[in-house]
């Protein structure tokens, strides 16, 4: 297999993760909603949901982070591809700190939870309350921005709740 091919599954896996996890989310909303009336049992379901998400991110990085270490360390691999997977390598590992630190200052500013992806050009940021207002979305959108130095319009804010 070419090493264009195995970064293009890898990138392709990244993306999935984000569709994933945000299926997992509106999937989870649903189900909870219907089958699920007592609040504590939803609160632990939400915790469940977050703490799916963030693993789910965090194994699928994992994964990646083993494809890329296979190609910079094969003696097959061409010079150009190993710099490319260091470069991703990196690139991820920064997502991975960025994630970090925006879920524990959404935390800071008085959310329950939150669940934040960071990709090449956008940012998906799932919070725990379900009646998100503008002043909360523009809170958590300064936030992001002011953090990555990203627009606006690069973050989809998605609120979550387990309250029917």
């Amino acid at each position: 297999m070419s090493n264009k091919k195995k970064i293009i599954i890898i990138c392709t896996m990244v993306v999935m993760l984000v569709a994933a996890a945000y299926l997992n989310v509106l999937l989870g909303k649903k189900n909870s909603a219907q089958n699920e009336k007592n609040v504590n049992v939803q609160t632990e379901s939400a915790v469940t949901v977050f703490s799916a998400m963030k693993s789910d991110r965090d194994s699928t990085r994992a994964q990646t982070y083993g494809y890329l270490d296979a190609i910079i360390k094969s003696e097959e691999s061409s010079e150009t591809a190993k710099t490319q997977a260091e470069s991703k390598r990196l690139e991820l590992v920064g997502y991975s700190e960025n994630e970090l630190v925006l879920e524990n200052l959404i935390k800071a500013r008085g959310f329950e939870d939150a669940c934040v992806t960071v990709s090449t050009g956008n940012v998906n940021v799932v919070v725990k309350d379900g009646d998100l207002t503008s002043q909360d979305v523009a809170q958590i959108l300064w936030i992001v921005t002011e953090e990555l130095g990203c627009s606006a319009t690069d973050v989809v804010v998605v609120p979550y709740s387990t309250i029917s």
